[in-house]
């Protein structure tokens, strides 16, 4: 897919894949600050505590991995026509934990594609947002639903 491209629903048929290389960095500090204020858990606030958990470790809140992944998919290829209007999220997995240092990058997939019966000019697109970090190894998966406008509708439809 072009870089620079503005996406309209008639744009992303099933299967188009989009990858964010511009990757996000979680410093310790950050893990910290995010999970004293949103996730107040030993293993996201205070890493002698977190060397005693399950995760022998300090690691990022999952949420807010999902908060770097959001920003990742707004920066990414798939600009789409008046923004990401997100309409729900499912299939949440947490399937790696992520640490201090870790570079996040995202891959996007577009999974399903349906026009809008009760607004025309819209669609619903289904994708698969996943997160890797610096070695390739998925750490996260979420799958939103983002409506999209469809080519040719004016800004106020």
């Amino acid at each position: 897919m072009e870089q620079d491209a503005t996406y309209y629903l008639e744009d992303l048929p099933p299967g188009t894949r989009f990858r964010n290389d511009a990757a996000v960095t979680l410093t310790e500090t950050e893990i910290i600050r995010f999970g004293r204020e949103f996730d107040p858990q030993p293993y996201h606030t205070d890493p002698e505590a977190a060397r005693h958990t399950f995760f022998d470790g300090l690691v990022a809140s999952g949420w807010h991995t999902i908060a770097v992944m959001t920003g990742l998919a707004i920066r990414s290829p798939m600009r789409l026509a008046e923004g990401q209007i997100g309409l729900g999220a499912e299939g949440i997995r947490f399937i790696k934990a992520v640490r201090p240092g870790d570079a996040i990058r995202l891959e996007i997939e577009v999974l399903e594609n349906t026009p809008s019966r009760s607004r025309p000019g819209w669609g619903v697109i289904r994708v698969c947002w996943r997160a890797f970090n610096q070695h390739d190894e998925a750490v996260l998966e979420v799958c939103p639903s983002i409506l999209v406008r469809a080519r040719g509708t004016g800004a106020a439809a």
